[in-house]
């Protein structure tokens, strides 16, 4: 893993996700080498020949935040990387962050996929208007080491319980939805004493990260090969309207909060 530290001047940017006003990112890169990442393509706007997942670039930064730009807005930590990434227990980029943001009255949004962010119980519990997402898009183990590093699956479970026995608003990013592999029910089922809200985000692929999942599927999946080929290279959106349906019937039906995204 190749870890710089660059000095920038802000970490904060504007956002153009819907419902998000800014996105914080304190790192550059991912520790987690998530095959799918969308977020890849961060690796050409930042002049990185490295493999996705095998760099990190961390923002050293005396900027800090103002309450002008900050109260009565939606902030999203993180939209291309992992906040709470293996070297955040080095750099502390994300709890000086957050030690700050305690201050403000605003709406922090919190994805990640690791247990690290249980380190900052302290800190989330004084926030005004916080969620949480951990983001899972399978049970299986297998499929969860064949895609992506870092936290498992337990540890993923186990995290959303305890942000919630802290009552701390904890919901589940069912994300990337992978065609026939993402079995959403068992997750609901495992998570739903827990998690307040489910978002789901299908698997979007383009460029290396198309290649790769791909050929992930033709040699661990032939079976659902041509499936994923008429998605993902022929732009057929059939499935996807189709499962669209069914999880909106099934969340309604069990009066379950979500969104599709």
């Amino acid at each position: 893993m190749e870890v710089k530290e660059i000095l920038v001047n802000r970490f904060i940017s504007k956002s153009e996700i819907e419902g998000i006003d800014f996105v914080i990112n304190s790192y550059v890169g991912c520790p987690n080498a998530c095959k799918y990442c969308y977020a890849s393509f961060m690796k050409n706007l930042k002049s990185h020949d490295e493999k996705w997942g095998t760099f990190l670039d961390v923002k050293m930064t005396d900027y800090k935040l103002r309450k002008r730009s900050i109260e009565g807005k939606t902030y999203l930590m993180s939209s291309t990387t992992d906040c709470y990434n293996i070297y955040e227990e080095k750099y502390e980029l994300t709890r000086n962050i957050l030690k700050q943001l305690i201050n403000f009255d605003f709406k922090l949004i919190i994805e990640t996929k690791n247990a690290l962010i249980l380190r900052d119980i302290n800190l989330l519990k004084q926030m005004k208007n916080l969620e949480v997402f951990i983001s899972i898009s399978t049970l299986s183990e297998k499929i969860l080491n064949d895609i992506e590093k870092e936290s498992s699956i337990e540890n993923r479970l186990q995290t959303i319980k305890k942000l919630h026995e802290n009552g701390i608003k904890v919901g589940v990013s069912i994300a990337p939805f992978f065609p026939f592999l993402t079995d959403y029910k068992k997750i609901i089922e495992e998570t739903k004493d827990y998690a307040f809200e489910y978002h789901f985000e299908f698997l979007k692929l383009k460029g290396e990260s198309k290649r790769e999942i791909l050929k992930y599927i033709g040699d661990n999946y032939n079976e659902y090969y041509l499936e994923y080929a008429n998605i993902y290279l022929l732009n057929n959106d059939e499935y996807y309207k189709k499962m669209r349906l069914e999880i909106e019937n099934y969340c309604e039906n069990l009066k379950i909060s979500y969104k599709i995204f």
